[in-house]
Parts: C-alpha cells; structure tokens; sequence
C-alpha cells in the first residue's frame, strides 16, 4: 500500500548521536508532504479526466458502432429498393410491350378492315355507275325513238280538250 501525506507527517524516527538535524528533516518532510499532496491530487485528477474521458470513448465507439450498424441497414435498404425498382421497371416496360404489341395488332386489324370497306365501296361503286349508265342509255335510247313526235302532238289535242271541258263547266 502506497504511502499517504499522513504517513510522511506521523513518521518517527530513532534518535541518535550524531544525527541528523531535527528542523532540517522535519522542514524537508514538510516539503514531501506538500510535494506528495500536490502528486496525489493530480494523479486524482488525471485518473478521473481518464474516467471521463473513458466514458466518453465508449459512448463515441456506441455512436460508431450504431452508425455503422445503421449504414449497413441503409445500404441493403437502399439496395433492396434499388432491386424492387428495377423489377418493377422491368414488368412495367414488360406490360408496356404487350399494350403496344396489343394496340398495333388492333390497329392493324382496323386497318385491313378499313381497306376491305374500302375495296368494296369502290366495287359497289363502279356498280352503281354501271347501272346508271345503262339506266341512261336506256332512256337515250327511248327519247331518240321516233313515236315521240305522235305522242307530243296527241297529248297537245288532248290538252287542249280537256281546257275546253273545264271552261263549259266554269260557265
């Protein structure tokens, strides 16, 4: 066990003949006492700045260590969203390619559609054209057959015999 102040100051020692002077150690363990005193207290000092110190070393390593901790939570977080967003991507370009492969096939689809209406109206009307044509000539021919003239003339007398009878009947 280390000594202490008061161990210095209670020390007695023997007398002799011949010894030491009395005053002078007392003066010079008066001097260790204080010196010693003065070592004590900041060794006392510095151990509690060490304790401190100590405490605030592990609480800066229980910072560290949770940091660390929560980065590696972070980063497979960050690498977990990074995968569901790129599988989601993939569906999402996925279905993309089957609305449009669905949308061309429709398209497509319209479009033959479309041009077999096409096709037949064109048919119906080259038809209609036909017909008319013939419907025309039909009647070309009619108007430049010579019974016309007779018509013309029997429909004038008949006229004029009917304008004949309305005028007795007015009187």
């Amino acid at each position: 066990m280390p000594l202490t102040p008061l161990d210095i100051h209670n020390k007695e020692f023997s007398r002799r003949i011949r010894g030491y002077d009395e005053d002078e150690v007392n003066e010079f363990l008066d001097q260790v006492i204080k010196d010693y005193e003065i070592v004590i207290r900041e060794n006392k000092e510095l151990h509690n700045q060490l304790l401190t110190l100590q405490e605030k070393l592990d609480h800066f390593s229980n910072i560290e260590e949770t940091l660390s901790k929560t980065i590696i939570v972070a980063q497979e977080a960050a690498d977990e969203v990074k995968n569901n967003a790129k599988k989601e991507a993939q569906l999402i370009v996925k279905e993309a390619e089957k609305n449009a492969d669905r949308i061309v096939n429709e398209s497509l689809s319209k479009s033959r559609k479309i041009a077999l209406e096409v096709e037949e109206l064109k048919k119906q009307a080259s038809i209609y054209r036909a017909r008319f044509r013939t419907l025309v000539e039909a009647q070309l021919d009619l108007l430049s057959q010579d019974g016309w003239d007779s018509l013309d003339s029997s429909r004038d007398r008949n006229e004029d015999t009917e304008r004949q009878r309305e005028v007795k009947e007015l009187y």
